[in-house]
């Protein structure tokens, strides 16, 4: 198993920093939507369970550890991610057609010999990874 990654105490008041003025700016726009679109509370819940699916694909087992994956690597082939997070092939397949389904990732076929499959981020699955950082990183956090 690897060591989780800790952050030295002025790295993680600079990450703290970032994502509170980030968290911030989020809260201020939703503010100002609510205010300008008069939403009610039953809007802002039937649109927050619309939601539901999203993350229930997000949080299924492998989903995030192959996008953190992707997002560390670039573009990489199947028997890496099969190597660097220890899924079978069956599971790690399955997973890649549903991320790549749901525009998280590109799936690039190189004609050989031999023939190679590579994946990378989509601009939607980049910008997935980054906004579950900070949700990570507070749960995690003690």
């Amino acid at each position: 198993m690897s060591t989780p990654l800790t952050l030295s105490a002025e790295l993680r008041k600079i990450v703290e920093s970032q994502m509170n003025q980030v968290l911030h700016g989020i809260e201020t726009t939703f503010n100002q939507i609510i205010e300008k679109q008069n939403i009610t509370p039953t809007e802002l819940k039937n649109e927050i369970e619309s939601l539901q699916n999203t993350f229930n694909l997000l949080f299924q087992k492998w989903s995030l550890e192959i996008l953190y994956t992707l997002i560390l690597k670039n573009t990489i082939g199947f028997g890496e991610i099969k190597k660097i997070l220890g899924v079978n092939s069956r599971t790690l397949s399955d997973k890649l057609k549903m991320l790549q389904t749901h525009n998280y990732i590109t799936r690039n076929v190189t004609t050989g010999p031999p023939l190679r499959v590579e994946y990378t981020l989509t601009p939607k699955g980049k910008d997935t990874v980054l906004l579950a950082l900070p949700l990570l990183y507070y749960s995690s956090s003690t």
